[in-house]
């Protein structure tokens, strides 16, 4: 479609599919054959002429390269294979244009239509000051240093202490830079549901981490065909709603986020190469003492536990959270 942009009012074209066009441009557009209209038009008439060059398919499309609209930083690994068009079976015409950003860093079904794409496409992960890759987003939910005049910056202007929070959030400051720069065609607020903590009631952060995951994957078939050995009670619940389940469970993840969660018993070496686990409140106690003997832990946390004494007062002398678990240190399998 060719037009010009309502924000700065240059030439501009746009993609966007064909059954919403008319929607996307019945308040303040109308459509015109004439080229007068275009040579004619200026910035602040009410009505702005748009044309329909040429219509293709939304297949011919795919892997066709675009140009990144902010270009503060790149993927660390395989640049070449981002900001290419893929193909996505969860996207529809109902609303907005049928074309979407995925964002892989940050979604599960963009992180599975990014992975199933030939090649890849990458995440947005790079390098921070310890070489390690991460998003452009830190665990507070601010902008890395990678990302100009932007970072710092929380994402949403709710992770701001009470009073500390500007005028206009980053999302805004987004799409005023854009509206600038010429490469926002339309913006406009748009209500939908997000989730939010029902612990603070604040929006919840996608992001990826590190995690440790049961391959359920692995032994899928064999807890399905056990599951048809099971006598459910009625019969449609083993069949239907917990055989379907089986059959499209992924991993697990076990591991959960440590503000809330409990420590999983593993300790792991500096280089990662060796880990600890540890099966019970008893071989915890006793990986403790190995480890003073050996010069890493002063004193014992647990220090006055008895091993089988199940009482309540007994229990009261052991703290498994985080702030305790995060000082222990223990003796790796190498010594």
């Amino acid at each position: 479609v060719r037009t010009f942009n309502q924000y700065t009012f240059l030439p501009t074209n746009v993609v966007l599919a064909k059954s919403l066009v008319g929607k996307q441009f019945s308040k303040t557009f109308f459509e015109s054959n004439e080229e007068e209209d275009f040579t004619n038009f200026k910035a602040g008439d009410k009505k702005i002429p748009y044309q329909i060059l040429a219509e293709c398919k939304g297949t011919e499309l795919v892997g066709i390269r675009y140009e990144q609209l902010l270009t503060y930083a790149l993927p660390h690994t395989n640049p070449e294979n981002a900001f290419r068009v893929i193909a996505g079976d969860f996207v529809t015409t109902e609303d907005g244009t049928g074309i979407v950003h995925t964002a892989p860093t940050f979604g599960a079904d963009d992180a599975k239509v990014a992975k199933e794409a030939v090649p890849e496409i990458p995440p947005m992960l790079v390098l921070n000051d310890n070489d390690m890759l991460v998003p452009l987003v830190d665990l507070q939910g601010r902008f890395t240093k990678h990302v100009g005049p932007f970072a710092g910056k929380y994402v949403k202007n709710e992770y701001y202490e009470a009073g500390e929070a500007p005028e206009k959030s980053v999302d805004v400051e987004i799409a005023i830079l854009l509206k600038e720069e010429n490469k926002a065609f339309k913006v406009e607020k748009y209500v939908h549901s997000y989730p939010h903590s029902w612990r603070t009631d604040e929006p919840l952060l996608y992001y990826p981490l590190d995690s440790w995951f049961i391959k359920v994957t692995d032994v899928k078939d064999r807890m399905f065909d056990l599951n048809e050995t099971i006598n459910w009670k009625p019969k449609a619940t083993g069949e239907g709603r917990f055989g379907n389940w089986l059959k499209n469970a992924n991993d697990w993840n076990l591991s959960r986020s440590r503000y809330w969660g409990i420590p999983l018993p593993i300790w792991r070496t500096e280089d990662k190469k060796e880990e600890v686990l540890i099966g019970s409140v008893e071989e915890l106690y006793n990986a403790i003492e190995k480890s003073i003997a050996a010069g890493f832990q002063k004193e014992n946390p647990f220090k006055g536990f008895e091993i089988g004494n199940m009482s309540e007062e007994n229990y009261d002398l052991i703290d498994l959270h985080k702030n305790v678990v995060d000082e222990i240190v223990l003796v790796s399998p190498s010594g």
